[in-house]
């Protein structure tokens, strides 16, 4: 039997008691915003962004702030999580993990088109430099994902597979979770909870070990997505960005094409998080969409071209 890697990660990057502490998802958001700006600043100056260099700590703050954080975390909640309403102080709760990238695209979308129309920008424009730096953000999060244990992939047999003890906290695998228990008690009796289990892992290796006969092993999903989402598509779109003339709006739909469809792929490899649409995923369902508006996107932006201000014409 292979030797599988239980996952142990602390989300923690160090505590300062208990529960409380700077934790690497927020430090993702943290390093993806400062990113993005450095990014930003640089398209801005090349001529590709028409936002002077000046307002761009404005922009990127708020497009971080209403765009990504609140409508990732409404996206995550309406599409995924709808029983969070019941309890409305759990939505604040960011730092424990849920966020929707469907639900952050249409947060940049609303905030970028208000933002637009007051400075009398080209929206399409400005699209087209937030999606090059959007993947740094898909990257960090999913790298978050996987620290949190969260967002798991199916059960599979490869060698890179991983067991994910958080899996005993999905009412699914209440059994498991039972099993896991009454062998983990044996040993230290303190522990009366799944929760108690799961930290105790990076402390006890009695336990680990438990575990690792108990746990399934799965597909890491949120590092194909990382690699995907993150890595390829920037690489993508950065290349099309500073080695062609694009019209405006083309990048947009270049990103808004590529993202569905790698999420649609990935889909394949990560547990559902909620229950199916027919045959498909939440995130596959809702890509499919997305992919006929990224289509929409190239062809009108093919079709009546604008450039950014400070492209020299050819």
């Amino acid at each position: 039997m292979l030797a599988y890697y239980l996952h142990n990660l602390d989300p923690f990057i160090f505590r300062l008691w208990d529960n409380v502490g700077p934790r690497w998802y927020g430090m993702a958001y943290v390093l993806a915003f400062v990113c993005g700006y450095l990014l930003l600043l640089l398209l801005s100056k090349r001529g590709y962004l028409d936002v002077p260099q000046s307002a761009l700590g404005d922009l990127v703050t708020w497009v971080a702030l209403f765009g990504v954080m609140v409508g990732g975390r409404l996206g995550y909640v309406l599409l995924y999580k709808p029983e969070m309403v019941r309890d409305p102080l759990s939505i604040l709760r960011v730092w424990e993990g849920g966020m929707s990238s469907h639900g952050g695209i249409l947060g940049v979308v609303i905030y970028t088109l208000i933002y637009a129309h007051r400075h009398k920008l080209t929206w399409t424009n400005l699209g087209d430099n937030l999606v090059v730096v959007a993947p740094i953000g898909l990257f960090l999060g999913r790298c978050a994902n996987f620290i949190n244990g969260e967002l798991y992939g199916r059960i599979a047999s490869v060698p890179w597979a991983v067991q994910f003890p958080k899996e005993m906290l999905d009412t699914a695998n209440a059994a498991e979770a039972d099993r896991a228990l009454t062998a983990c008690q044996a040993i230290d009796p303190s522990l009366r909870s799944v929760e108690s289990i799961i930290e105790s892992v990076r402390t006890n290796p009695k336990i680990a070990g438990i575990l690792r006969e108990i746990v399934t092993p799965r597909h890491p999903s949120q590092l194909y997505e990382a690699a995907l989402e993150g890595v390829l598509l920037f690489a993508i779109l950065w290349f099309v960005r500073t080695r062609f003339r694009t019209p405006n709006g083309f990048l947009t739909g270049l990103f808004l094409l590529c993202y569905s469809i790698v999420r649609i792929i990935v889909e394949n490899f990560r547990e559902p998080d909620a229950s199916l649409i027919g045959p498909f995923t939440r995130g596959q369902f809702f890509s499919f969409f997305v992919v006929a508006i990224g289509i929409a996107f190239i062809v009108i932006a093919r079709r009546h071209p604008t450039y950014p201000r400070g492209l020299k014409p050819l």
